[in-house]
């Protein structure tokens, strides 16, 4: 006999899944949704419930099956409708996303996590008006919804609505999170004239490198700056910002008055797009190091002495971060393998190739596409310092959106971003450039997942840029 359906909602099982999946434990909610399926194999808000737990661990797969299993069964569920367009936005299938978020709010017009994800998937497309009313309405819903507010701070500063997107990107830290992993006394702009100012760094390497322009700037409030930064970026910085002083994480904290987070900066300085500092570059690489791989770089040279053209540095790979299931998802589509850059050696044939390439992929470089004259000295790569003096004896760097580009842009070297279809916020949605670094020219994709729009859009620039200079010296 099959157990009847409205049994279900009193099953200790799904009760017992659903306190899990609330708590974030997917870990342990997964198996006791599967076992309560068993029983209930027809209960639509079990399999909507299912489905969303598969999605928070990115089994879009299995989770596509579910859900749309889900709303056959229930075509009124809401909540199904909302799930189902959550799995079309992470496959970046966008229109099938706002149809089903559609669908849920046509049912519930109110459900704040369809506002909110819908308001995603405008923002993504270039709709920001739209897009933030959305996530107002959201909000006025669900007022301390963290995940809404910072969705909503990510599309302010897409559209360059900096004031405001700076301040709603506070809610990246709860004051629980804060109290528990930084420490005490919070700098929030009073006057700390003669006083110690503790800058922590926070996000990525890229963020801190993109950040750390606004050092300098933070000088104004006449306090003694001291920063903690991870060990690969203490040498780079200590050497391009001067009356700064750098601390390794590892060591223990110094003595402080207050503290500010590093992404907390532009907020405080009242930064908007053209207030943005040092758009020119602001690091500086240390010159012995600078001298070292021009030497090498002269070597090498010699043993390729045919490749008289430029010297391009390649990164075509982010870091994977297993360990951030997030982090991870957003790599695979910001990511490509070597072989996709195969144009580029046919576009520039003279060239000599440098991989800056580290992690997951870097063993690519032993195996480069036809053509591509390519050198793999990233062994000698030990920091930041080390990455900064080789890039200033190459003539341009070709990158995916990974600290690297941050870095040879910040350095004041020609960069040209190859830049996923559900790029980064500082990039600006359909601009070429930013106004965040001078040098750094952006190829985003015009469809996810496709590279061969942006790629072939640089080697036409490329060989437009190299006949130029033919010209030019004839």
């Amino acid at each position: 006999m099959m157990p009847n359906p409205n049994q279900s909602a009193e099953s200790p099982l799904i009760k017992s899944a659903m306190a899990f999946h609330k708590k974030g434990d997917i870990k342990h909610a997964l198996p006791l949704y599967q076992e309560a399926l068993i029983d209930y194999p027809n209960n639509a808000i079990l399999l909507s419930n299912y489905g969303s737990a598969l999605l928070s661990c990115y089994d879009l797969e299995m989770a596509k099956f579910i859900l749309v299993r889900a709303v056959e069964i229930d075509p009124n569920l809401a909540d199904a409708w909302s799930n189902l367009g959550n799995l079309y936005q992470l496959s970046q299938d966008y229109g099938y996303a706002i149809e089903a978020y559609q669908k849920c709010l046509s049912l519930q017009s109110d459900h704040p996590g369809a506002l909110s994800n819908l308001a995603m998937c405008l923002s993504t497309m270039g709709y920001y008006d739209l897009a933030q009313e959305l996530y107002c309405l959201s909000i006025s819903l669900e007022e301390d919804n963290r995940q809404t507010r910072l969705n909503y701070a990510i599309s302010l500063l897409s559209s360059g609505r900096y004031k405001k997107g700076f301040c709603e990107n506070e809610w990246r830290w709860t004051e629980e999170e804060r109290k528990k992993l930084f420490p005490a006394r919070p700098w929030n702009g009073e006057p700390i004239e003669g006083k110690t100012l503790l800058i922590i760094t926070e996000a990525g390497f890229g963020d801190m490198i993109q950040f750390s322009r606004f050092f300098p700037k933070m000088k104004i409030f006449g306090a003694r700056l001291v920063v903690t930064v991870p060990q690969e970026l203490l040498s780079l910085f200590s050497d391009s910002f001067s009356g700064v002083t750098f601390r390794s994480r590892k060591d223990p904290l110094p003595d402080y008055d207050f503290y500010l987070l590093m992404m907390s900066m532009p907020r405080i300085l009242g930064t908007e797009l053209d207030s943005i500092p040092d758009a020119g570059g602001y690091l500086r690489a240390e010159p012995e190091l600078v001298t070292f791989w021009f030497q090498k770089i002269q070597e090498d040279r010699r043993r390729f002495s045919r490749q008289s053209g430029d010297k391009v540095g390649l990164v075509w790979s982010g870091s994977s971060h297993p360990e951030e299931k997030v982090a991870a998802f957003a790599d695979r589509r910001r990511s490509m393998d070597l072989s996709v850059l195969e144009p580029l050696a046919q576009s520039l044939p003279e060239a000599l190739f440098y991989s800056l390439q580290v992690g997951d992929r870097a063993e690519q470089a032993s195996n480069p596409p036809p053509l591509m004259h390519l050198i793999d000295h990233t062994v000698e790569l030990h920091n930041f310092a080390d990455t900064a003096a080789l890039i200033m004896n190459l003539d341009f760097v070709v990158s995916v959106d990974t600290s690297t580009a941050h870095l040879a842009a910040a350095l004041g070297k020609p960069v040209f971003l190859l830049s996923r279809f559900d790029q980064c916020w500082r990039w600006l949605h359909g601009q070429k450039k930013t106004p965040w670094y001078k040098t750094m020219i952006i190829y985003q994709q015009e469809r996810p997942f496709d590279w061969s729009c942006p790629i072939n859009n640089l080697c036409r620039d490329l060989k437009l840029q190299s006949a130029g200079l033919r010209l030019g010296k004839s």
